[in-house]
């Protein structure tokens, strides 16, 4: 049979007729391709394909399989057999079958080629992004799918808004946005050093790799290096104790606006550095500073007819009484004791409650209108568990009790002592505010460290921010920054660089500033050089090593590229001074002491940045294979099986079958 195979097909097919005379696939196929293509050494496996599939009732399936082109029937084999190899590129590619159902190829790229492809997405980003560095960085215009197109010179937004049509290229493109978002995430800055940095670690290790050094250990000494550097400015770090240092840090942030920086140092000085500024759109043309004092919360009147101002949908009330309650209150029997209580007094009472409806709700807007009963209902703010944290916080801001059943109280047994009392309260239909509470300060200092201690052991971002929110709301207030502009994309981009600025600040107060302009890490190159020669790492370790040198020299450089000044006699020329703190000013194109200039940086977020491109360096120099999928050939017929054909998917040339 083996020097007849076709003759031995033939026998196969009448044998097969004889043990299934009535399957109609072998009536159709009896003179199809794959009779007449299959060479001597593949038709055993055609054989016992028939054998299995007829069995199944798929005769039809593999008979139209097999009428593929050449090149799709060698890949399929393969694909059985592990993968195919192009013998001209070294990369693979291979094929699975599921089931009867053919999957989309992958192409497997080996070596330098894999890391070549890799750097081509990481460059093409880093050079977008790094025309934004520095007091004299260019904007970054982004197509939107709807809407005006996004101006902005945020390195972490530039970075995401790339994509390639190449997978390959993709994929380094995915892994130097991870290195920006890693550090927008950590620090909320620096996403453009990190950018920069992750590429000169990349380029300059994978040139290193490509000579026959080992990239393990290249990744060895670049981890050391990095460590020794941190060291470094972790030692040099100025703790930031005055409001000067705040807006100076701010303004250098904001690529230099002075106005943005002594918007974030204003906020600053009123609600600490531990409170809440948030960033909102303004209506004007300039930018505002609004400082709320005392608990607001984005709860309204659940009435209009609660208002105390005929002009205005407002409910004001001097020296007011809380009654705080954490479920619905439906029924005007429970409120009735409390009411008495307030209406015999003369006192102002809010009532604060899960909800109030019905008969409830009805009976104080009517004694409201008719009695002129000083009292406005307001839900309590949030849902679940918050909302009765938010009551918590409200109950010992004012001095009150949150009435619930869970601990035994209920409003039909009302005691006065259960109220709360504020100097002022303003409720709108939308928000209400409560200044200077008469909550003990002892334990709203006590509940203020309960919070604190919360927020350092809980994992979640959002539960951090609302637990700062609450935070902020017991002691010093909010401060909301409203950003001006004659146009929306003005606004937008002003937000995005006054969103920096303030975590910027934030990273500064928490560990420290630096020099900066890039002259922290350039100097940083001198305890390097102090670890080479101590010996202590040599080899293609001592190679990483000399990778993150040259690398952490490049901020210097391509700040003074973008003011049109050569880097690298910059860089060079710095270098051999012995003050530290000595750098270029690039607004003025002058060498100044960084600090008495105010061109610093956060410790934080130049630490974080190092961090975040040395990760991913290491791991694209340790890559050694890239898997991605083949694009399908739509032009030929190549998409997903047919539904009703018996799994005829992928018949790509199958043209004169029969």
């Amino acid at each position: 049979s083996v020097s007849r195979p076709y003759l031995a097909l033939d026998e196969a097919y009448h044998l097969l007729r004889a043990a299934f005379p009535n399957n109609p696939t072998l009536k159709i196929h009896r003179h199809s391709k794959a009779f007449l293509q299959t060479s001597v050494q593949d038709y055993h496996l055609l054989l016992s394909e028939i054998c299995f599939f007829i069995v199944s009732g798929y005769l039809n399936r593999i008979i139209m399989r097999r009428g593929l082109t050449s090149a799709a029937r060698h890949s399929t084999r393969a694909a059985k057999r592990g993968s195919y190899r192009n013998q001209n590129t070294n990369a693979f590619s291979c094929a699975t079958t599921v089931e009867g159902k053919r999957h989309y190829a992958k192409e497997v790229v080996f070596a330098a080629d894999a890391r070549t492809d890799l750097l081509r997405g990481v460059d093409i980003i880093a050079n977008a992004v790094e025309v934004t560095l520095g007091p004299k960085g260019r904007n970054v215009v982004i197509e939107s799918s709807f809407g005006a197109p996004k101006i902005t010179k945020d390195g972490v937004t530039v970075a995401k808004a790339i994509d390639f049509k190449d997978r390959r290229m993709n994929a380094g493109a995915q892994l130097i946005r991870g290195v920006a978002s890693k550090a927008n995430d950590i620090a909320g800055d620096g996403t453009t050093t990190a950018t920069i940095l992750a590429r000169a670690l990349i380029k300059q290790g994978s040139k290193a790799t490509a000579t026959g050094v080992n990239p393990m250990d290249v990744k060895r000494g670049i981890d050391a290096a990095v460590n020794v550097v941190t060291e470094d400015l972790v030692r040099r770090a100025k703790k930031v104790s005055t409001n000067e240092e705040v807006e100076q840090v701010a303004t250098i942030s904001a690529n230099s606006d002075t106005s943005i920086g002594g918007l974030i140092a204003k906020a600053m000085a009123k609600v600490g550095f531990d409170g809440v500024i948030t960033v909102v759109d303004g209506t004007t043309l300039h930018n505002e500073v609004e400082i709320i004092e005392g608990m607001k919360f984005d709860q309204g009147m659940i009435s209009p007819y609660f208002r105390t101002d005929a002009k205005n949908p407002v409910c004001e009330f001097e020296d007011p009484y809380f009654l705080l309650h954490d479920g619905k209150i439906d029924n005007i029997h429970t409120l009735i004791p409390a009411l008495e209580a307030c209406s015999k007094e003369r006192k102002k009472l809010v009532i604060i409650a899960d909800n109030i409806e019905g008969e409830a709700l009805s009976t104080l807007v009517l004694n409201k209108i008719r009695v002129g009963l000083q009292v406005c209902a307001v839900k309590a703010p949030g849902f679940g568990d918050s909302r009765k944290n938010n009551l918590q916080d409200l109950a010992i801001l004012t001095g009150g009790t949150v009435i619930s059943e869970e601990i035994g109280l209920k409003l039909e047994d009302f005691d006065s002592t259960w109220l709360g009392h504020s100097k002022k309260v303003t409720i709108t239909s939308d928000d209400t505010i409560i200044l200077n509470g008469s909550g003990k300060k002892e334990k709203i200092e006590e509940r203020v460290s309960q919070l604190k201690e919360s927020r350092e052991t809980t994992t979640s971002k959002y539960d951090k921010e609302k637990i700062a929110e609450r935070i902020a709301k017991l002691s010093n207030g909010v401060a909301v920054l409203k950003i001006g502009g004659a146009t929306e994309v003005e606004v937008n981009e002003r937000k995005d660089r006054v969103t920096d600025a303030l975590n910027a600040t934030r990273a500064a107060v928490s560990d420290g500033i630096v020099p900066g302009g890039g002259s922290a890490l350039l100097y940083a190159t001198k305890a390097l050089d102090a670890l080479l020669k101590r010996g202590e790492i040599t080899g293609d370790k001592a190679i990483g090593v000399d990778i993150v040198k040259r690398a952490i020299k490049i901020p210097v450089q391509t700040i003074a590229n973008n003011a049109g000044i050569e880097g690298s006699v910059i860089a060079d020329h710095l270098l051999k001074q012995t003050d530290d703190n000595l750098g270029f000013n690039a607004q003025t194109g002058e060498y100044v002491d960084m600090y008495k200039a105010g061109i610093i940086d956060p410790c934080k977020v130049v630490k974080t940045a190092l961090d975040a491109a040395s990760s991913i360096a290491g791991l694209v120099l340790t890559t050694e294979a890239v898997i991605t999928e083949l694009p399908s050939d739509d032009k030929a017929g190549g998409g997903p099986p047919m539904g009703g054909m018996g799994g005829m998917g992928g018949m790509g040339g199958m043209g004169g079958m029969f």
